[in-house]
């Protein structure tokens, strides 16, 4: 079960709001590279949302949802 990037986010806190977000929805999501983020600037190296890929589909749905 491979990990897919749904998105980079240049924004940390946008970042942990997604990965937050599909929590909610009972989709696992994890944050890559928020470390390097922080270290370097969140402007110059994004974070990677990801998601297993089984679970892609159901994850881009539950984004595009707006509140």
């Amino acid at each position: 079960m491979p990990l897919v990037t749904l998105a980079t986010i240049f924004d940390p806190m946008e970042a942990e709001i997604m990965r937050n977000r599909l929590d909610a929805g009972g989709i696992e999501a994890v944050l890559f590279d928020n470390g390097i983020a922080s270290l370097i600037g969140s402007g110059l190296s994004g974070v990677r949302l990801m998601v297993l890929d089984e679970d892609e589909a159901a994850a881009r749905a539950l984004l595009a949802q707006r509140d």
